[in-house]
């Protein structure tokens, strides 16, 4: 089964953090929702033999879509695409869209999970990002959304400069006290082209601590484990029967289809992409042309792709499966560039599966990085 991910390229503002495709002008809001149907329809034949499982709204802020918008994006879902009886329907949602009539109106449109862009309950630090919420609407939403959804998730963010270990924690049993079963936490990233990159660059805000960042995590692994929460990807903690169907699809290489502007897209042997530029894809799609680019997988590149995404999961890495579909040789390479890291306590392996310890769980990025596999000669 597959997914299916529709790209809304529109913020209220831009937060200071940010560096996905969006746009805070609204002026072609109508256009470009009537662009992503067609789309959905220009890419059916792609799909034909697919059941779509899961409908995942993300950006930008989807939620500055009117329920009629979203409504008739998910009709042309229906329309062209075979989805099984219960999909899984995600919407991205900032806590500033979210009053009670707007949430119940997306209940009723057959949404059934929330994922809410909640950052921090603390003002200073929605403050130096940017949201575009306060700290008293970030606890009201959840209050409400509470009421009409069961499946929720949100998101917090951690390695904010200024941040102490005790308001981390506050911000994590906040969270926990709305009974909310899924959590995605990210340390705060300074990307290159981003207004934090600029302010940090003119000292106007200090640059985050990794050791800082680390302890955040910590607290959060053993938090939220402690309340019943499986840390079952990196950046990710559900309660059973509540991991992102969407996400963990990805994870365990499924096929996507990528819809809008700089939305990707899986086939299993290949990628592609769309154009980050809204007019550039609305002039393609009004003239029936898919605005991508695609690039074929070689044995390498799926290699590397299922290390990254094998260490960051509960999953892990599996030695069967990376001898049967790679190899002997990409097998032995694996074993010899791990055993460095198993030696440090940072992977081990058990029952053929390669997983980070707790320890190593912080750094698995960088750990993957050097079992990729770089040259075949």
């Amino acid at each position: 089964m597959s997914g299916i991910y529709i790209h809304i390229p529109f913020c209220k503002q831009a937060c200071h953090y940010c560096d996905f495709h969006f746009s805070t002008s609204m002026k072609k809001k109508e256009e470009m929702v009537l662009a992503l149907a067609k789309e959905l329809q220009l890419r059916k034949k792609k799909f034909q033999k697919e059941s779509v499982a899961t409908i995942y709204f993300g950006g930008g802020t989807p939620s500055v879509l009117t329920p009629a918008e979203i409504r008739f994006l998910i009709d042309a879902v229906y329309e062209n695409y075979t989805v099984v009886s219960t999909p899984e329907i995600t919407l991205e949602v900032n806590p500033d869209d979210l009053f009670e009539e707007r949430i119940a109106a997306f209940a009723e449109l057959g949404i059934n999970r929330l994922s809410i862009g909640i950052q921090s309950f603390f003002e200073e630090d929605l403050q130096l990002m940017n949201r575009a919420h306060n700290s008293e609407e970030a606890q009201k939403c959840l209050e409400i959304a509470t009421r009409y959804f069961d499946n929720i998730s949100l998101d917090l963010i951690y390695g904010i400069p200024g941040m102490t270990n005790e308001r981390w924690q506050q911000n994590i049993e906040t969270a926990l006290s709305f009974g909310i079963p899924h959590i995605s936490s990210y340390a705060l990233t300074v990307e290159p082209k981003t207004a934090l990159n600029k302010l940090i660059q003119t000292g106007k805000i200090a640059s985050p601590n990794d050791e800082v960042a680390q302890e955040h995590f910590m607290i959060l692994v053993e938090t939220l484990e402690n309340n019943g929460f499986v840390h079952y990807e990196l950046s990710n903690f559900g309660k059973e029967n509540y991991f992102s169907q969407n996400n963990s699809a990805y994870w365990l290489g499924k096929k996507y289809l990528g819809i809008g502007p700089s939305a990707h897209s899986y086939d299993g042997v290949s990628r592609s992409w769309n154009v980050s530029n809204n007019a550039l894809y609305l002039k393609a799609i009004q003239n029936e042309e898919l605005p991508n680019e695609i690039e074929k997988l070689t044995l390498e590149d799926r290699y590397n792709e299922y290390i990254m995404t094998g260490l960051r999961t509960i999953w892990g890495v599996s030695l069967v499966r990376i001898e049967q579909e790679f190899g002997i040789e990409f097998l032995n390479y694996l074993k010899q560039q791990s055993q460095k890291f198993i030696d440090d306590g940072l992977l081990f392996i058990a029952d053929d599966i390669l997983k980070p310890t707790l320890k190593g769980k912080f750094l698995t990025d960088g750990i993957a990085s050097d079992l990729f596999y770089l040259n075949l000669e």
